[in-house]
């Protein structure tokens, strides 16, 4: 009757309530009126009463909580989160409580926790995590044990509710581990969490389950009959155990203490099939286990993201590592993954101190990437990989673990994920810590790993880091292993070309230029140049690859180099190649291939500001960075030499064993051939100085303190075997170019001089090319001196350069077929006859001799910077595609305002041809307006320079079949309009006085072109009638040609001694 009296009570409570409820403007205010309402009467009713009450009280706050959100969020606000205090106690009573009770708390709870806007502040609640950990383990139905008593009043489905709560608990759990990118969102979970909490998700994840107090009064026996546990208790005592339990009857459950020094390796039970627990549910077949641990895994994912503290305590707490390891070997996917997370966030905090077990989570955990890889589970991937990352990057020790044993699972992942450019970048990052300090890749595994390391350099959707990490690791593996390493950098270089190439034909593919534009010819014929290089270093790769590998390299895939050998464009070499005969290759012919591959690539960037920086990506610094600082190829000739003469030697005593005479074979010493490696030194530093007014190769070169040492050394010609001037140029523009700051600059009145490939500075060893780093080498406060006596081939040639700027500026410009240096060289004789054409003269001329401007002007002349143009001209289409005259005299201009040339006083000394470019400059200057280069040009010397044109573009049209006149020759005939402008341009700057001229005329014949029997067609190439403009001062060269009018025998020939004297007369008349 009591029972019945109660329960009308209730009911009348029930319905009153709910209107309130309903018509309340706060539900907040109203559910904390039914609380205190209520807790007066549970606490004093009887315990039977009390029941009966609990188990409707939670029935009519899972019916609110389930109505709307607002009444959710009140609920969760009332009394300061008292009710939902209250629920969270109610789930976790495993016995003496009301089944009903626990069933309609945990069916509120699910509400609660399913809806994202309040699940963080009931999950957050102090003990929150250990009384839903608790719950999930007496919720667990179980036939085999008795099942719990219920109270009178029970009249729940007890089934339901636990299932609900158990489902929600996993959607939060599973929900969370599919976005790495949201981990770093607000945790769900408090930054300040109790270390009772930590320790028993600790305790679940090491364990498998946890021990929990009985309620009071039945502390012997719990409901199943077995004894009951008191709880809890943590020991921080730098020691014996971690976790200690009690139970009932006072002994002590602690962790097997050998447990610290061997990892666990949990396995968890797994339900079958016919298993008598299973009940109708989303989870409700899964162990009590299998859902504890990935919600303890998760909270201390949450708490470790929560703040600093909690890592602390999760640290403390778990000394050793093993329940972390516990949860990074478990099989459930979700504990996999919050434990990586958990692993990561120790692992980044710099605070924590790392202990020896780090080494263990790294392979763990790069075993969890090769195999989520393998199942294409990226998310996990990512995760785990970004833990990995963080381990070996605290610990060397893990390093070398994964060095010895990890580099095939870091590779296999590579090769599967592709198209996950996260996960590529990670494993490169990672691959390049394993190759930082003392740390190295064997050659072998440098060559698997070329495979991939290539492409993530190429491939169009790879990340700066991911290339930027590529390019360190190749470059290191080139470092580490010289020689051995030439068919990877060969092989980098290749693929750079190819690259290039491609782009280059598209480029003119959709160029507006028409087809017959010489500009256009000469690209497309850069581009067909540059495919013939390209091949050819392909093959030379290929060949030097197999050579180095061996034999087994023929025979499938067992070499290190099959993944680099199946990359374009190899691939084909390789598996065309006839297995039986593989080319031998030399250090010679690879350097040449080198070199080829280098000057092409030069010619297809020098002016597509678009290729170089596409090279500049792709790594195209460390490579020529390679290509200055190291002898690989000496290298390789050595080996060869050394494996020659021990051929000899074997062959020797063979001979003297069977009395048979000795052989030279073709693999004798003689034979070995050495590398043109000065050659590709030069071709690399020009390719260098190209790319050195770019802001990234500046930093890059400028951070590299050896590097910048080289370009010192080479600059002063210093480096030993290294006396090419061209090289030394071009290591001193470098050095210039990058130690200028004013990229950023707008003023272009303040910027500094840049420094490109076709001008080259002579004596680069001099003061006065000192870098000096944020100014430019203009003159605006010069220091004048007189030196009366500089006319003396013993003259302090340094005197002005310590006192201060040089006054003038020098600037020398070959003529057809010259150079920058070779035309400028002493001759043994003034009249060429030896040479059938014209083009092979100068060529073989400037091979020897003295480069008298460096030699002579400098000693004589010390008051100028001295500089030499290079530019591509032909005297026939048969020698090579060339520009007209106006496009060269264009783009040299450019070259030189870009040096800020004509900021100081101008002198031009011309040979040929030389002379009209420098003509067409200034008039484009001059009517463009640009610069001072007009203002400041005080004096020009013309060697033989056609002012009026010459015969050799007057030959009769018949002559064309032989010699093909290219476009720059067909401008210079006779009587030409344009000659004549440029003429009268000159006179009327020499009749102002602004200008000065001296000219040189030859007076013998110029061999032309080579007939049979050795006949030779002779021609007077610049008559003196056009060799003199018509003013300034004229020397006549007594029994001098065309070619050699520019190189003076002596320092007495008037060739020299007129220009000297020329230079001085300026000087006095600008100073």
């Amino acid at each position: 009757q009591l029972v019945n009296e109660i329960e009308e009570v209730i009911d009348r409570s029930k319905t009153s309530l709910t209107k309130l409820i309903n018509s309340s403007k706060n539900t907040g205010i109203a559910a904390t009126v039914l609380w205190k309402s209520l807790h007066s009467v549970l606490s004093s009713a009887n315990h039977e009463v009390r029941l009966g009450f609990e188990v409707r009280v939670a029935a009519l706050l899972a019916d609110i909580v389930a109505a709307s959100e607002s009444r959710r969020a009140a609920i969760v606000g009332a009394g300061g989160g008292v009710v939902v205090d209250w629920l969270l106690e109610k789930v976790a009573v495993g016995g003496g409580g009301s089944c009903g009770t626990q069933a309609e708390a945990a069916r509120a709870l699910a509400y609660l926790v399913a809806d994202p806007n309040v699940c963080e502040k009931v999950v957050g609640r102090d003990h929150a995590v250990t009384n839903l950990l608790r719950f999930i383990f007496f919720a667990q139905p179980n036939q085999s044990r008795k099942q719990p008593r219920r109270s009178s009043v029970d009249y729940s489905d007890p089934t339901k509710g636990r299932s609900m709560l158990v489902a929600a608990i996993m959607d939060i759990v599973t929900s969370n581990c599919d976005d790495v990118d949201m981990v770093r969102l607000k945790p769900a979970l408090s930054g300040a969490a109790a270390m009772r909490d930590i320790a028993a998700a600790l305790q679940v994840i090491e364990e498998g389950g946890m021990h929990m107090d009985d309620p009071p009064g039945d502390e012997q026996e719990d409901d199943d009959g077995g004894p009951g546990l008191k709880g809890i208790g943590i020991k921080v005592l730098g020691g014996t155990s971690v976790v200690g339990l009690s139970t009932s009857n006072g002994s002590s459950m602690e962790l097997d203490k050998s447990y610290k020094s061997t990892p666990k390796i949990l396995q968890y039970k797994k339900l079958n099939d016919n298993s008598a627990a299973v009940i109708p549910g989303l989870w409700d077949d899964l162990h009590s286990q299998h859902v504890a641990v990935p919600f303890a895994t998760w909270a201390l994912a949450n708490w470790a993201m929560a703040s600093d503290v909690n890592r602390s305590h999760i640290q403390e707490l778990d000394r050793d590592g093993h329940a972390v390891m516990s949860a990074l070997v478990a099989p459930e996917r979700s504990v996999k993954w919050h434990a990586s997370l958990v692993a990561r966030l120790l692992l980044e905090d710099q605070n924590l101190h790392i202990n020896d077990y780090i080494s263990d989570w790294s392979s763990t955990l790069l075993k969890t990437v090769y195999q989520a890889s393998k199942t294409n589970d990226i998310s996990l991937t990512r995760v785990a990989l970004t833990a990995f990352l963080s381990s070996i990057e605290r610990s060397p020790q893990a390093r070398r673990v994964v060095i010895e044993k990890g580099l095939d699972l870091m590779r296999e992942t590579a090769k599967r994920t592709i198209d996950h450019n996260s996960v590529q970048e990670s494993l490169a990052k990672g691959l390049e810590l394993l190759c930082s300090e003392d740390m190295h890749l064997s050659l072998e595994e440098g060559q698997k790993w070329s495979g991939i390391l290539l492409p993530w350099v190429f491939r169009e959707n790879s990340s700066d880091a991911i290339r930027s990490s590529a390019i360190t690791i190749l470059s290191r593996i080139c470092e580490d292993y010289g020689p051995s390493s030439i068919p990877i950098s060969q092989g980098w270089l290749d693929i750079m070309l190819s690259d290039i190439l491609k782009l280059r034909k598209l480029s003119l593919k959709g160029s507006a230029q028409p087809k017959d534009k010489v500009k256009t010819q000469i690209d497309q014929s850069n581009v067909v140049s540059g495919n013939q290089s390209a091949n050819q270093l392909a093959n030379a790769v290929v060949n030097l690859a197999l050579n180095q590998s061996g034999t087994e390299s023929i025979n499938g895939y067992l070499s290190p180099l099959a993944d680099f050998l199946g990359l374009e464009p190899f691939i084909g070499i390789y598996r065309n190649l006839k297995k039986d005969n593989i080319p031998k290759v030399n250090a010679a012919e690879s350097a040449l291939a080198t070199l080829k591959g280098i000057k092409a690539l030069t010619e297809i960037c020098s002016d597509d500001l678009f290729c170089q920086n596409k090279i500049i990506d792709y790594g195209v610094v460390s490579l020529l960075r390679r290509f200055l600082l190291n002898d690989d190829y000496e290298k390789l000739a050595a080996i060869e030499a050394y494996d020659a003469s021990r051929d000899m030697e074997t062959k020797d005593k063979s001979v003297n064993v069977h009395g048979e005479s000795s052989v030279q074979d073709a693999r004798g010493s003689s034979s070995v051939r050495v590398p043109p490696v000065a050659h590709v030194r030069r071709h690399a530093a020009r390719l260098l100085t190209l790319l050195s007014v770019h802001p990234k190769v500046k930093k890059l070169i400028r951070d590299d303190e050896a590097w910048c040492h080289w370009l010192e050394e080479c600059a002063n010609g210093k480096i030993s075997g290294n006396n090419d001037l061209k090289t030394q140029s071009y290591a001193r523009a470098t050095l210039l170019n990058i130690f200028c700051d004013d990229d950023n600059s707008g003023d272009k009145d303040t910027r500094c001089a840049r420094y490109t490939e076709m001008i080259f500075l002579i004596n680069p060893d001099m003061p006065h090319w000192e870098c000096r780093k944020g100014r430019h080498t203009s003159t605006e406060k010069q220091n004048p001196i007189d030196v009366s006596d500089d006319i003396s081939p013993n003259s302090d040639s340094r005197l002005e350069s310590q006192l201060g700027d040089p006054s003038l500026d020098v600037i020398f410009v070959h003529g057809l077929r010259g150079g920058p240096f070779k035309t400028w060289r002493l001759s043994e004789c003034k009249s060429s006859s030896k040479s059938g054409l014209v083009e092979k003269i100068d060529e073989e001329a400037g091979k020897q001799g003295t480069f008298w401007p460096g030699e002579w002007l400098s000693a004589d002349f010390p008051h100028a910077r001295m500089f030499s143009l290079k530019y591509k001209t032909n005297l026939t289409q048969w020698s090579g595609s060339s520009l007209p005259l106006q496009e060269v005299s264009s783009m040299l201009l450019e070259k030189l305002l870009a040096a800020r040339i004509g900021d100081r006083p101008v002198v031009f000394v011309t040979h040929s041809m030389g002379g009209l470019v420098v003509k067409q400059m200034l008039h484009q200057a001059s009517a463009e307006n640009r610069g001072n280069l007009v203002k400041n040009t005080v004096g020009v010397v013309f060697y033989s320079c056609p002012h009026f044109g010459s015969k050799l573009a007057d030959m009769p049209w018949r002559m064309g079949y032989v010699l093909r006149p290219a476009p720059s020759i067909g401008e210079l005939r006779s009587g030409s309009t344009r000659l004549v402008e440029l003429n009268d341009f000159i006179r009327d700057l020499h009749k102002k006085g602004s200008l000065d001229v001296l000219s040189f005329c030859e007076t013998k014949v110029t061999p032309i072109v080579e007939g049979y029997g050795g006949w030779a067609f002779r021609l007077e190439i610049v008559p003196i009638e056009s060799a003199y403009p018509g003013f300034g001062e004229l020397v006549v060269l007594e029994s001098t040609d065309h070619v050699n009018s520019c190189k003076p025998i002596s320092r007495a020939d008037p060739s020299y001694s007129e220009t000297l004297q020329f230079l001085h007369k300026l000087r006095a008349a600008y100073r």
